[in-house]
């Protein structure tokens, strides 16, 4: 397992000068021995260059840093990670996000993409399928 995530920081290594910080290995299920690969980032990152799972172990980030005011609420009542969100940073920021990622003609589609987890779309099918199911309160937007 230390083989794989030697692999990992060394592939990833170049992503470092974007924020990415190597945490280790953690073991998240102790009775199905499932370990994982933990990291840091700022919330401003292109998560379309990280893998889900690397060589069969699935890797698990944490934000480092303040996140952008759409984000700053009460976690116990609204889902933080709404979709309406992260459109309401890239529509209010979209200069300063191309400019973080030194991509001027970046599309706003683009931008939600590298923001919420590497695939916008399959995030907000996600979430509506957790709404629905009443895992995740609804949006407020107060």
């Amino acid at each position: 397992m230390f083989e794989i995530l030697n692999h990992f920081q060394k592939k990833f290594k170049p992503l470092t000068k974007e924020g990415l910080r190597f945490q280790g290995l953690s073991l998240i299920d102790v009775k199905r021995k499932k370990h994982v690969i933990m990291i840091s980032k700022p919330f401003v990152f292109d998560n379309r260059k990280l893998p889900k799972v690397y060589d069969g172990l699935e890797i698990k980030a944490k934000i480092e840093g303040d996140l952008p005011e759409e984000f700053k609420v009460d976690a116990r009542r609204e889902y933080i990670w709404a979709p309406q969100r992260f459109e309401d940073f890239v529509d209010r920021c979209s200069d300063e996000i191309r400019k973080k990622f030194k991509q001027p003609n970046m599309s706003r589609e683009e931008m939600l993409d590298a923001l919420a987890f590497g695939n916008f779309d399959a995030h907000k099918k996600k979430c509506t399928e957790l709404l629905n199911e009443g895992k995740i309160p609804p949006l407020s937007l107060n």
